[in-house]
């Protein structure tokens, strides 16, 4: 009897101990406020990767407060214009948006950096950069004067170099193009004697459409199939020399950042982090599915010629050199970013480079 006793009463205090740190859980999550963000994006809906990355760190940061942080993605246009997303962050009109440093040259060059600069390095370099080789520190620092908390999330891969209307043989045919292009690649554009211009992802086929632009650059074989550009421009050109690996970010207010509590902080990293790998490896499933389908479709696919490339890469380092001797925030960020970029290519070319190589011819030779 006093053994049966016993052995009630223990297992009613087991059942206690147990419902008692059951009970617990949902307490300290009560004990967490609830907080609502709005996150404009720069991107137009039917671009569902790139939209559809800004809903999965929303998702994420649901699933692990419990529904008590939430973020509302918008695409572009629906509260800003895509290419406005940056001043929103910072004057509050959002507390956070999707969106590439390119777009916002034209307040600083050294915006370029957080996504990419003409002959950079591709996506596997540009987070090996930001994570170990000294990107994030210099890149930190830059936002910071402008109010904003950055953190990488997602990353494109190679892009392709764009949509013509007339096919380039020579450095000679871009005299006069009207090409919507970002960031300081304009520049080089413009040394290489093309009219570029900066448009939204959601503007772009009216324009090339109408024949207001002769040319137009944008992501890849996935979006660009979307966008419908085949049906107005048939050359294809590869590949994009000014988008190596160019990074998508989510910018953050300053203010808003630092109210989040420590648990909401590092819920938040996590996602982005999550959306870095995961947008990369959406765009190199469907890049070519949808390749073969563009050229189904009548895509001419071209490499840019030889002697344009190489007149591009002299004019962007000799750009990049007279931008850093006065403008310090540029210099600060290109004196880590160089010379990483320099020694992470050592490595590529002795191993990545050559095995990419032999494995893409040997699989052509069957």
């Amino acid at each position: 009897m006093e053994r049966r006793a016993f052995l009630t009463k223990a297992g009613v205090g087991a059942v206690s101990t147990v419902a008692a740190s059951t009970l617990a859980a949902p307490a300290i999550a009560q004990s967490q406020p609830t907080i609502q963000w709005r996150l404009a994006s720069s991107f137009p809906k039917s671009t569902d990767i790139l939209v559809g990355t800004s809903e999965l760190i929303a998702k994420r940061v649901s699933e692990a407060t419990d529904g008590k942080f939430q973020i509302r993605v918008h695409a572009a246009g629906e509260i800003v214009p895509g290419l406005q997303v940056l001043d929103a962050v910072q004057n509050g009109t959002v507390q956070c948006g999707h969106t590439c440093g390119y777009y916002y040259v034209g307040k600083d060059p050294t915006f370029a950096f957080d996504t990419a600069i003409p002959f950079g390095p591709n996506a596997r370099q540009q987070n090996a950069w930001f994570q170990y080789g000294g990107g994030q520190e210099v890149m930190r620092a830059f936002f910071a004067k402008h109010g904003i908390v950055q953190f990488p999330a997602g990353n494109t891969g190679a892009q392709m170099g764009g949509w013509y209307r007339k096919e380039i043989k020579s450095l000679a045919d871009f005299n006069g193009l009207k090409i919507r292009i970002a960031g300081i690649t304009g520049q080089i554009m413009a040394k290489l004697g093309a009219a570029p211009t900066q448009i939204a992802g959601s503007d772009i086929y009216p324009a090339l459409e109408k024949g207001t632009i002769d040319a137009v650059e944008f992501v890849g074989p996935y979006d660009d199939e979307k966008l419908g550009f085949v049906q107005v421009a048939k050359y294809y050109y590869y590949p994009g020399w000014w988008e190596g690996g160019p990074q998508v970010s989510l910018y953050i207010n300053q203010k808003e950042w630092e109210a989040l509590p420590k648990s909401y902080q590092a819920i938040l990293t996590a996602a982005c982090a999550e959306a870095n790998g995961a947008m990369t490896a959406r765009y190199d499933a469907e890049n070519a599915k949808a390749l073969k389908r563009l050229v189904a479709k009548g895509a001419l696919l071209r490499p840019y010629p030889r002697d344009l490339m190489e007149a591009a890469h002299k004019i962007a380092f000799e750009l990049y050199d007279d931008i850093a001797k006065t403008n310090p925030d540029f210099k600060a960020v290109y004196d880590s970013w160089k010379p990483f970029l320099e020694e992470v290519q050592l490595w590529f070319r002795v191993a990545e480079l050559p095995y990419d190589n032999f494995t893409q011819s040997a699989g052509r030779s069957k």
